[in-house]
């Protein structure tokens, strides 16, 4: 998301020119009742796994602020990015528990 996309824009020869960006306004973080989180367990190389939450609307801020959250109940590292949350080991049991005591829709996914 920093990136920004200048839909093939490089240089312009008019003095006057102002790119004008299609930004959207930031999304409005749902309140938990109606958040639908998915719990997924993935797989990474080296025999390493992390939970992954996904499907969360709402704003970065709120999204890292979840993630700090969830890792402090864990005990364990992981991020905040991209509209996921990734938390190092298998902690779907936990994650699961700790959102619906705290109000929010949330079921495990995947296989």
């Amino acid at each position: 998301m920093s990136k920004k996309n200048r839909s093939g824009v490089v240089y312009s020869t008019n003095p006057d020119f102002n790119y004008q960006a299609d930004e959207q306004p930031p999304a409005e973080t749902l309140p938990p009742a109606q958040q639908n989180l998915k719990i997924w367990l993935v797989k990474l190389g080296g025999n390493k796994v992390v939970t992954a939450v996904r499907e969360f609307i709402g704003s970065e801020a709120d999204l890292a602020e979840l993630g700090k959250q969830l890792k402090a109940a864990c005990g364990s590292g992981g991020s905040a990015k991209d509209d996921e949350i990734l938390i190092q080991g298998d902690h779907r049991d936990k994650v699961l528990a700790w959102l619906t005591n705290k109000g929010y829709k949330s079921k495990k996914a995947g296989g």
